[in-house]
């Protein structure tokens, strides 16, 4: 899809108008604190229209928020809040200027995991709590999301082999309910099967694609197709029009549907900037920011 459409190319606008003057961008239009996760998927979104001054700006400001150890923390007290790392590392990416800071990043996520013990017999969750992946927090159980942000960040960067994105795959089909889709990171507690949600399958299914058989997956891609004609939030319609999009699967009505997205603005307000971020991904048509240019 191009982005002769006024309103993307508004929506363009709008995220350049949210970048602060150290380069970060603001999580709202309006405001002037800038934060990592926002700065991260507006540079990844204006690569889309090659606004080199501003993402190379956007790259910068993201290394001032990175710690020796090459965490990127969400703000500077909370060094213990350190998932925009994954984000970072994206956005980083294809920049030679910024391929020390990406690695250094790279090689903290590899080093750190999810909290994770035994799985015991007696315990509530069905889910195997030994498999490591990532968590929103320092010390935290490891969840889906976090999981396969970092996933899709190790894989771009070269690593799909090492032994903890393998066992971050695992963690992930691990966490696939019986009757397909994900939730935020269990399957069933007590006993009782939990439900899936839109938005936490469509994120698993685009860290998963290409690395598992879709024979495994295709209850969780048939869940999402099924639920995509009536998903209306920014988020969980971008990320499942980007995860059918990843398994070939994109519905015929996807620019539509993400077009009266984005002008609901109309009547609910600006939509902050992540969401607008990944409603212009997902309008683009291309899965290079993921995958290089294999997604393309």
């Amino acid at each position: 899809m191009g982005f002769s459409n006024l309103s993307w190319n508004k929506a363009f606008e709008d995220l350049v108008q949210r970048f602060c003057p150290d380069g970060g961008c603001a999580a709202h239009r309006g405001e002037m604190i800038p934060r990592p996760d926002a700065t991260a998927w507006a540079c990844l979104a204006l690569k889309e229209k090659e606004n080199h001054a501003v993402i190379q700006r956007a790259q910068d400001f993201l290394i001032t928020r990175q710690d020796e150890d090459g965490r990127v923390y969400l703000f500077e007290d909370t060094p213990t809040v350190w998932w925009p790392s994954s984000l970072a590392i994206l956005a980083w990416n294809g920049s030679d200027a910024h391929e020390q800071a990406r690695q250094k990043t790279c090689w903290f996520l590899l080093r750190n995991s999810g909290r994770h013990s035994p799985k015991r017999p007696d315990a509530p969750t069905a889910h195997d709590t030994s498999l490591r992946g990532w968590s929103w927090v320092e010390g935290t159980h490891s969840w889906v999301e976090p999981t396969s942000l970092a996933t899709l960040a190790l894989n771009l960067c070269g690593f799909s082999q090492h032994v903890r994105v393998s066992e971050a795959l695992r963690m992930l089909m691990d966490r696939q309910l019986p009757e397909g889709g994900w939730n935020y990171g269990n399957t069933a507690v007590y006993g009782t099967v939990l439900d899936p949600l839109p938005q936490s399958t469509a994120v698993a299914l685009v860290a998963l694609a290409g690395k598992e058989n879709r024979q495994d997956l295709a209850r969780s891609i048939k869940y999402l197709s099924e639920q995509v004609p009536d998903l209306h939030t920014p988020l969980s319609l971008a990320w499942a029009i980007l995860a059918l999009h990843a398994w070939q699967h994109r519905p015929r009505q996807a620019d539509r549907w993400l077009l009266d997205c984005l002008e609901g603005q109309k009547r609910l307000g600006s939509y902050d900037t992540e969401s607008l971020s990944l409603l212009c991904l997902a309008a683009s048509g291309s899965l290079e920011w993921l995958y290089g240019d294999q997604g393309s």
